[in-house]
């Protein structure tokens, strides 16, 4: 088998980016958008061992469940994978993504829950955020092809409500007046890098990610939005380095208040245009409410705590909480938080990192429970030993990463542990110390191969 021969083959499986598996002579290919069952004419594109990818030229056997994507560049934009698969069979994908990855990466035998449905499967997203470059000479808007930096150029995005589409339209118009370009990352030239805008009930914060101090023509930009947004801020976000995050340091507000309230599941927050928020309001409010029912007792720490809506609610259950936050951004809309929903005194907001937080923390209030939410890279090494050193009695987590969660999971369990070059290996088998009582998936990122997944630990030693 050689690069751009053309084999017919029948998927026996899904791999974890939703690609299809299937096996020829000896090679095992992964194909992307080829569903399990479907036979298939496809191209090889690459080569390695006994290891082939490939892209399918034509189906000759769809599958049942293969339906039409709604995306117009589904098939050249990598921010979606499951658009070509019926909804509840995307649901049964990422329960059996989560179960297989925990033991592949984990060495966990764990019982998977069914992963929760959104309400919506499209125009879900509160949050649109988008690259702004330079291709052929042209300025793009778009989102980034699958494991690269190229943009794919679209006009819209089903999976984000239909004010997305008009921020587009909105921002190209203004940018062909203005005479502004998209950032070039090979010149490093042009004006704006990205757009990001977060919806919450109605409101928006609009940010432009930019090059310059100061971009000419911005009030015309206001202007436009002015006919999209009926309340919203915009503002200007500095970044100039070369670099693959997304945020500089310095925000500069041009119009609107610097951040905006609301109100979800009883607690009243706010949120600035650099305060996480899940993407998926209606998957938030089932997961959180659950996160805070799990608990039972307090006091909670909760790690990795954004903009304090979860530390809120384990405040307002139990009667005392912590939020551990980096960003100061976070932290003082967590503050503002607690005055507004009457939690000062049950609620207290450190801003800093959660390795060099916790362990005062823990040994301070040694009964508290801990939860864990951080982003995809998973928790720092150094907590998990600090925990295990601690050994608090429940641990709660909360992962948009199956793979990452895997690796935590097998370290707090002890089926992975480190040797002496700090390389995890697998044990064989768990310590004692802690249970794994839940492992819940939940859909808040429908038509993607990612999901959210809540996970509870107790402790054996100290129930």
């Amino acid at each position: 088998m050689e690069k751009n021969d053309v084999v017919t083959v029948t998927a026996e499986s899904a791999g974890s980016l939703g690609e299809g598996i299937a096996h020829l002579g000896g090679m095992t290919l992964f194909v992307p958008y080829l569903l399990p069952g479907e036979r298939a004419n496809v191209k090889i594109l690459k080569v390695k061992g006994n290891i082939a990818y490939a892209k399918a030229e034509e189906i000759l056997t769809p599958a049942e469940e293969r339906v039409r994507p709604q995306c117009p560049v589904f098939y050249r934009c990598g921010g979606c994978q499951l658009q070509h698969l019926r909804y509840r069979n995307q649901l049964k994908f990422k329960t059996g993504l989560v179960r297989d990855t925990l033991k592949k990466i984990g060495n966990i035998e764990a019982s998977v829950a069914p992963c929760e449905r959104s309400d919506k499967d499209y125009g879900y997203r509160n949050k649109l955020q988008l690259p702004v470059g330079r291709q052929e000479g042209e300025t793009v808007i778009g989102f980034y092809a699958e494991r690269s930096h190229r943009i794919v150029p679209t006009d819209t995005c089903p999976i984000h409500p239909a004010w997305a589409d008009k921020v587009i339209a909105a921002l190209k118009s203004f940018m062909e007046k203005c005479g502004l370009d998209g950032y070039d990352e090979e010149t490093k030239t042009g004006q704006i890098r990205h757009i990001v805008v977060r919806e919450l009930r109605k409101k928006y914060l609009v940010t432009l990610v930019v090059t310059v101090p100061e971009l000419k023509g911005i009030d015309y930009f206001a202007f436009l939005l002015d006919g999209i947004f009926h309340e919203y801020s915009l503002f200007l976000n500095f970044n100039g380095e070369d670099t693959n995050v997304i945020f500089g340091k310095e925000f500069q507000k041009i119009k609107g208040r610097g951040s905006y309230e609301c109100t979800d599941m009883g607690i009243t927050f706010e949120a600035g245009p650099n305060t996480f928020v899940q993407i998926n309001d209606g998957v938030r409010g089932r997961l959180y409410a659950r996160a805070a029912e799990l608990m039972e007792e307090g006091p909670v720490i909760d790690c990795y705590a954004g903009g304090g809506l979860l530390t809120a609610l384990f405040a307002q259950r139990y009667g005392r909480a912590y939020g551990i936050e980096v960003i100061p951004e976070a932290v003082a809309c967590a503050d503002a938080l607690a005055e507004k929903n009457g939690l000062a005194g049950k609620m207290t907001n450190i801003c800093g990192r959660v390795e060099e937080e916790l362990g005062a923390l823990l040994a301070q209030e040694p009964e508290a429970g801990v939860v864990l939410d951080p982003p995809r890279a998973g928790v720092d090494r150094e907590v998990l030993k600090l925990l295990l050193a601690r050994a608090p009695k429940r641990i709660l987590m909360i992962s948009c990463n199956p793979a990452t969660l895997a690796r935590d999971l097998g370290i707090l369990t002890g089926s992975l542990a480190e040797n002496e070059h700090g390389e995890l290996i697998k044990t064989g088998k768990g310590h004692t110390m802690y249970e794994i009582k839940l492992v819940q998936p939940y859909d808040m990122f429908p038509q993607t191969r990612h999901v959210e997944t809540l996970v509870l630990l107790e402790n054996n030693k100290r129930k």
